[in-house]
């Protein structure tokens, strides 16, 4: 009899083993990175392709990635011009629906409401660096506030390109991000990079006076300062030159545009790093050309900087004009 009871309790004991649930995966220990492409202004066609690798690529690299294409109310009605039996007329559409057209005829995606986040001190706990690529306003004055206290209390803020084309309004932003773009020469510029921080992990994948082609942004007088601003990568003086490579007339409209807003101290930065309260900031202006984001130099470039901004890597953040 105590036989029988042992075995029917071992057969009860495997019928309970099998109906119970598998275990759960173990939690990723990979940073949390939420990419931000809202294109209120000009809409970058490379944002598709560095949502497309990022998403590749993150994961083995340390992050997992969450993307927002759209950062304010998809459900807004805004009212725009159509033609309708040859005649203007005005018709009420969703800001979405607007917006989805906007950003499908530059990167040939559309976007849902899926791909739709607001940024604000809610959202932001679930991340640990937030990556800009924007143009236009991607948060409004109080979501502002909120992503500047998360960075300050040890949040990771990041940028490429274009996200210092962005919030040009408000000064709270250009003193977070570092700088505010001024302009540029039409098309691509192949540069000497200096490299004036080889240890940094942000210098990853490039050489001193290597050569690299992307759109090379010009920024204004303020806020960059040396004085703020950790030097990463920059332009090696005399390798850009805006207005050549073009044809005559052209180099004439440009050459006098240039001359017009080019900085006087021939200080064309590339990357740089800052620290905010207890938080930190990366800022890198490559990124305009799709290329440059299916390139390994690149990767390992930002993938440095993000590394550094979420304290995985240690990095000097010493303003660089305050060195001796």
């Amino acid at each position: 009899m105590r036989k029988l009871s042992l075995l029917i309790a071992a057969a009860a004991l495997v019928v309970l083993a099998s109906a119970s649930p598998a275990p759960a995966d173990p939690p990723s220990k990979n940073k949390r990175l939420l990419l931000v492409t809202h294109c209120g202004g000009f809409p970058h066609g490379s944002v598709a392709t560095a949502e497309q690798v990022l998403k590749e690529v993150g994961p083995k690299n340390g992050f997992d990635v969450t993307c927002y294409r759209f950062t304010e109310d998809p459900d807004a009605k805004v009212k725009v011009k159509v033609k309708v039996d040859g005649k203007d007329t005005f018709v009420e559409r969703t800001a979405l629906e607007v917006y989805s057209e906007k950003f499908r005829g530059a990167t040939g995606k559309t976007v849902d409401k899926s791909q739709c986040g607001r940024i604000n001190k809610e959202t932001l706990k679930n991340f640990d660096v937030v990556l800009f690529f924007t143009t236009g306003n991607p948060v409004t004055k109080d979501e502002l506030a909120d992503l500047r206290d998360w960075v300050k209390a040890g949040g990771a803020l990041a940028g490429t390109h274009c996200a210092t084309d962005t919030l040009y309004g408000e000064s709270v932003y250009g003193d977070l991000i570092g700088a505010y773009f001024r302009t540029h020469p039409p098309g691509l510029q192949k540069v000497a990079v200096k490299v004036e921080d080889a240890k940094h992990p942000a210098a990853a994948g490039f050489t001193d006076g290597m050569d690299y082609a992307d759109e090379m942004y010009i920024f204004k007088d303020a806020p960059y300062s040396r004085q703020r601003l950790h030097i990463i990568l920059s332009v090696r003086p005399g390798s850009f030159r805006p207005t050549s490579n073009f044809s005559f007339l052209a180099t004439l409209r440009f050459h006098a545009t240039i001359a017009r807003v080019a900085r006087g101290d021939d200080d064309h930065a590339i990357s740089w790093c800052r620290e905010e309260g207890k938080g930190k900031v990366f800022y890198t202006a490559f990124g305009h050309d799709p290329k440059v984001w299916k390139d390994e130099k690149f990767q390992a470039h930002l993938f440095g900087g993000l590394k550094w901004a979420t304290g995985e890597l240690k990095g000097d953040a010493t303003p660089s004009g305050a060195k001796k």
